[in-house]
């Protein structure tokens, strides 16, 4: 089934860039507490906005120096409700946060956006669980209803798509995928895989994609894959099958270590950010469509400006 015809200008072909391991990037880098890596609470004051924009701006830049567009995201990975009631916030109070951060975005946006490098504003979505394992699972319907506050209010502050970044399970993927579909907004899934190439959940990124594309109608503008190293997954893009077609987006970790190595690792591993570029540059030799790239954990500026240069 062919994908709905959404209005997002990534999707003509154009190279968009991302930013990289924000969370990673403020708590090692940086040295800001991040409890629960929770990146939101810091659109709550001047001071906590403006380490986001510094954080972000090197980014934007890159992008209006190489004259291509730029895929902004809230810093909102973490809140959903259960993460947001282990930091204290209320259903009423993560409303109004998710529809700050859009506001906030679409605020940073106007500052840089010109004619040669588009600015598209994109509501991020966490897994209500730990990324790096299936836990809490959710049916299709409870992802659904989950989800569907934080999406809801990405959409009524004028968001123009929803990501779902670090899926690990289908069936939380197609419960976000119709929730944003209820709320007649674009759709981006990204899953994230094991060293070995599979879902935590056991699940091939193909059976995945094919699951979600089943059972939603081809809902998603494009997939996405993010928080594994190219090592991990890039045996599994091989070859013409037309699920390949509609992986768009990557946001490589610049670490080679598996995910049970990197939640316990007290120290960043950065990796080698000219190596990393030249992966997505094969990658891309590849997969002729993936023009969608950012970094994911131990990513900074350094390897954005090195994939962007590789391609």
């Amino acid at each position: 089934m062919a994908p709905p015809q959404y209005d997002l200008p990534q999707l003509d072909g154009s190279v968009f860039l991302m930013d990289g391991g924000l969370e990673t990037t403020l708590t090692f880098l940086d040295g800001v507490e991040l409890p629960f890596f929770a990146a939101f609470p810091l659109l709550l004051d001047s001071v906590g906005r403006r380490r986001l924009e510094s954080y972000f701006e090197p980014f934007i830049r890159t992008a209006l120096e190489r004259k291509v567009g730029f895929v902004l995201d809230t810093p909102t990975w973490r809140s959903n409700t259960e993460w947001g009631a282990k930091l204290g916030y209320s259903v009423e109070q993560l409303v109004d946060v998710n529809r700050r951060a859009v506001a906030w975005a679409i605020d940073l946006k106007s500052k840089f956006a010109s004619s040669t490098t588009r600015i598209v504003v994109n509501g991020v979505v966490g897994p209500r669980g730990d990324g790096y394992r299936v836990d809490a699972k959710m049916t299709v319907g409870e992802a659904h209803t989950y989800h569907n506050p934080q999406i809801e209010a990405f959409n009524d502050a004028g968001a123009q798509m929803v990501s779902a970044i670090t899926m690990n399970y289908v069936e939380e993927a197609i419960g976000i995928v119709r929730a944003a579909q209820a709320n007649s907004i674009p759709v981006v899934i990204s899953f994230t895989v094991e060293t070995d190439g599979k879902l935590v959940s056991g699940d091939t990124l193909e059976a995945a994609i094919e699951m979600v594309e089943r059972a939603t109608g081809a809902g998603p503008a494009y997939y996405m894959v993010n928080c594994a190293h190219p090592t991990h997954f890039d045996d599994v893009l091989l070859g013409n099958a037309s699920w390949t077609k509609r992986v768009r987006g990557l946001r490589a970790n610049a670490s080679t270590k598996s995910h049970a190595e990197l939640d316990v690792a007290t120290e960043l591993d950065a990796g080698n950010p000219q190596e990393l570029g030249r992966q997505y540059q094969e990658l891309r030799k590849r997969l002729p469509q993936l023009s969608v790239l950012g970094g994911c954990c131990g990513t900074d500026h350094r390897h954005i400006v090195a994939i962007c240069d590789a391609l």
